[in-house]
């Protein structure tokens, strides 16, 4: 938890330092996953409501091992998420990913409500997988990150894979561990959590692949005379709507 704190001070300074994108002054506050929300994922971003007024706070939550894993798995879960791992993770999950996309989402206005209720999955995933590389790119965290930072990628292409063949191919508990910890250099402990949320969840695991697909591309659109932090700020201008139509808003 400690971590997690630095790591959003960090991943804030280099934001700014960098213009990457622009920032907010709503608070952040890192805790322990709530034990009713455990078992699915291992961090996830708890922010206000779309229609929300209030000055809410945005919780960046972090499970702990499950009670019932045996030493050695819990052993293998902290070799997934070390150290140079939990900053790829608050990058993710706050600082530039969710909890600034999201900040940034909650100040659109549009001619209508639904725009702001109605927000693409896809999207949100695919700017904070985004956020990632770009981070990366700028070398936060040096080559340690960079390495975190493809290992991701690499997961995010099995997730997809995951979410179609466990739902529709009948893929079995031992092939898909197989597939995360050795064409996917994943730990036992990070594999055996992604094998529960397979089963818990679909279409979910696919958003990280799909969305970053279609936000990379878009980013990659930049025209040669804008700098990144402002395109990026056109980016999250609009809301949190489906990449397809992000893509024609940006041009209207």
């Amino acid at each position: 938890m400690e971590l997690a704190r630095l790591t959003l001070d960090e991943s804030r300074d280099f934001v700014r330092a960098h213009d990457v994108v622009s920032l907010v002054d709503d608070p952040c506050v890192i805790q322990e996953m709530p034990e009713f929300a455990r078992g699915v994922a291992v961090a996830y971003c708890d922010a206000p409501g779309p229609l929300e007024t209030a000055e809410v706070t945005t919780f960046y939550c972090i499970a702990p091992t499950p009670t019932d894993w045996p030493p050695e798995r819990v052993e293998s879960f902290y070799r997934e998420y070390n150290n140079h791992m939990v900053r790829n993770l608050t990058v993710h999950e706050a600082m530039p990913g969710h909890f600034l996309q999201l900040a940034h989402s909650r100040r659109y206005q549009g001619s209508t409500r639904i725009r702001s209720v109605a927000r693409s999955g896809p999207f949100i995933e695919g700017w904070a997988v985004h956020a990632e590389q770009v981070m990366a790119e700028h070398g936060f965290g040096g080559l340690p990150i960079r390495l975190q930072q493809l290992k991701i990628q690499l997961r995010m292409t099995i997730n997809a894979i995951l979410d179609q063949v466990v739902h529709c191919e009948g893929m079995t508990e031992g092939e898909a561990m197989a597939l995360m910890t050795q064409r996917g250099f994943q730990e036992e402990g990070e594999a055996a959590g992604k094998w529960r949320r397979a089963l818990l969840t679909s279409t979910q695991l696919s958003t990280y692949f799909a969305g970053y697909s279609e936000v990379a591309s878009i980013a990659a659109a930049r025209p040669s005379d804008m700098p990144v932090g402002r395109w990026h700020d056109a980016m999250l201008s609009h809301g949190s709507p489906s990449p397809r139509h992000l893509r024609t808003l940006l041009q209207t």
